[in-house]
């Protein structure tokens, strides 16, 4: 059994992760813990809170106790609004409380878009013009070409968790662009891990969401590849290693 650990913020699209987990079909089994908010708003200084250092270690303990073998702070804005530089001290700072390795869902974009081979990619944001801007930043800093950043201005993420099928597939259509390789959606509170092979069909390419690749980033982390399908085009990549 490979058990992962994720510190998720608040309650918007936690149920993903066990949809994930059945999807991965395999002896793996992810544990969350929930981190504190405070005000739940897409601003920048409230963002920045939430992903400091007090609030995320008071979850470190519990995924410790619970076996955890790798940490993810399963909050892409959480992350990248502290710039690159800043999202490493951020993860090194977690990885050396929790005493494993650690990383965060920024970082995982980064490294699931090298994964699948998409040098260009297109961003479909949940969240205002300034917090997606900045997350195209991150991405072209970890050497991701991006073609272009759509915005859909939501101010929280409780409004996001109430997002369905038909807006997820707007939001990624409304972004996509014939040059881009991939289209990434970077936030944790959408639902979308039941929609990723129809959103992958929809578009014609792989589509990277942030619980999905939250969850990839922790398997690599404990060197897991596990063939998965349902979860999209970065679950079927080689070397795979199903048990």
């Amino acid at each position: 059994m490979t058990a992962l650990g994720f510190l998720y913020p608040g309650h918007s699209a936690e149920d993903d992760y066990p949809r994930i987990e059945q999807l991965l079909g395999s002896d793996v089994r992810l544990d969350l813990v929930h981190t504190d908010v405070g005000e739940d708003a897409h601003r920048v200084d409230v963002l920045r809170q939430m992903g400091a250092p007090e609030r995320l270690m008071k979850g470190v303990e519990q995924l410790r106790l619970a076996g955890a073998e790798a940490i993810v702070w399963a909050c892409t804005s959480g992350g990248f609004v502290h710039g690159w530089a800043g999202a490493q001290e951020q993860v090194r700072s977690l990885a050396t409380t929790a005493g494993m390795a650690a990383s965060s869902t920024s970082f995982a974009f980064v490294h699931a878009a090298q994964e699948i081979g998409a040098g260009r990619v297109a961003v479909a944001a949940t969240y205002p013009d300034d917090v997606a801007g900045l997350f195209g930043e991150f991405l072209r800093a970890g050497g991701v070409e991006v073609t272009g950043v759509h915005s859909a201005g939501t101010g929280t993420a409780v409004e996001v968790g109430l997002w369905g099928e038909a807006e997820v597939f707007a939001l990624a259509r409304a972004a996509d662009a014939p040059d881009a390789e991939a289209v990434l959606l970077p936030d944790t509170a959408l639902h979308t891990a039941a929609y990723l092979p129809a959103l992958e069909k929809e578009l014609g390419k792989p589509v990277l969401t942030a619980n999905q690749v939250t969850v990839w980033e922790a398997l690599r982390l404990t060197d897991r590849r596990v063939n998965a399908p349902g979860l999209g085009a970065l679950f079927t990549r080689e070397p795979i290693v199903q048990v």
